[in-house]
């Protein structure tokens, strides 16, 4: 694939510009569809003579589908997209740099998704579908799959295709609840794979920020304790990678506390635990459900992060588990790259 691409580069360049338009073209028409042309052609900021010669090209080749409500993509254009990713990842050199990124931190496994998640909702989606991938591809019959919750994680739960075989799993919040929205819940995104995984889920009832007497009290209520011991079983995690500024704010964190993360250098946040870029502790705090202990014998870790202001948080995360395997956008790795780079200067 590398030295077919090097090839065209050389020969005929243009035939990779085309590609990649016509590339961009089908995905955005997949994600949205139906969508009409001036949708679509504000979608991808090109004018609409443009998008009129490209969608009659992929209708010609029956690729596309158009009726009065908008464009569809066909059952061969789904199959057209799904084949040119690995010829868009390799176009971008994404496999070397997977490979460098997985060196770099140490870890089992890096995807990389192209693009920048935090500007671009394709990229995001497209993060979600690979990281559900991801873990249709590593779990068995009989794990316990711990969920956290977030846009990130409920993305992938969107995201996941329905399995046509059901499987012996059980998938539980790795964690208690945690603001207003029931979507990003850690309980709702994991009724929602188990559905779609065809398994069963436990649920905790419990919010995730909870004083240390709060906490106490609640170890003792019997369908607590009894969804804390499944967690303490589990041996799949998936989990969202949080910024340690970002996740203070949302856990409601008193001054005093946001202002020790701050001087101390904290990045990231996991598992009511602040980290430095050497995955330090700088903070812990008082939470329900998954513990770090815990988390570092879990045999199957996947973290999933995009964006470039998340590059320091992937660092830090990356530190705590050795056999982790993280789901990236192209916009992080690219600025973990640089850091590194920065860094034997």
């Amino acid at each position: 694939m590398k030295d077919l691409i090097e090839l065209q580069r050389k020969i005929a360049p243009e035939i990779i510009d085309i590609i990649e338009k016509r590339y961009s073209i089908l995905r955005n028409i997949y994600y949205n569809q139906p969508i009409g042309r001036r949708a679509l052609a504000n979608n991808l900021s090109l004018g609409e003579r443009v998008i009129r010669t490209e969608v009659s090209i992929l209708k010609e080749h029956g690729l596309l589908d158009i009726e009065t409500n908008g464009m569809n993509v066909t059952e061969e254009g789904r199959l057209v997209i799904e084949d040119l990713k690995d010829y868009i990842h390799g176009l971008k050199g994404l496999n070397s740099l997977e490979k460098k990124i997985k060196d770099m931190l140490n870890i089992n496994r890096v995807y990389i998704v192209p693009g920048d998640s935090s500007g671009d909702i394709l990229t995001f989606r497209d993060m979600g579908k690979t990281a559900s991938t991801v873990i249709k591809q590593v779990v068995n019959d009989g794990d316990i799959i711990g969920i956290t919750g977030g846009t990130t994680m409920a993305q992938l739960a969107e995201e996941m295709s329905i399995e046509k075989t059901k499987r012996n799993v059980t998938v539980i919040p790795a964690r208690g609840g945690l603001g207003k929205d029931l979507e990003t819940q850690s309980n709702n995104i994991a009724a929602k794979i188990a559905k779609k995984l065809g398994g069963s889920y436990r649920l905790l009832q419990v919010p995730d920020n909870v004083g240390a007497e709060a906490l106490k009290a609640l170890m003792t209520v019997h369908e607590v304790k009894e969804v804390l011991e499944i967690i303490k079983n589990m041996n799949v995690l998936v989990f969202g990678i949080g910024r340690a500024d970002v996740m203070a704010r949302r856990r409601d964190l008193q001054q005093d506390k946001i202002n020790k993360i701050n001087s101390e250098g904290a990045v990231a946040e996991a598992f009511g635990h602040y980290f430095n870029t050497n995955g330090d502790i700088v903070l812990e705090t008082s939470t329900i459900g998954l513990s770090l202990e815990d988390f570092k014998n879990i045999n199957t870790v996947i973290g999933v992060a995009g964006g470039k202001e998340k590059a320091e948080a992937i660092v830090a995360v990356c530190k705590l588990h050795s056999n982790m395997a993280i789901v990236i956008d192209e916009a992080a790795a690219r600025k973990i790259l640089s850091m590194s780079i920065n860094a034997t200067k």
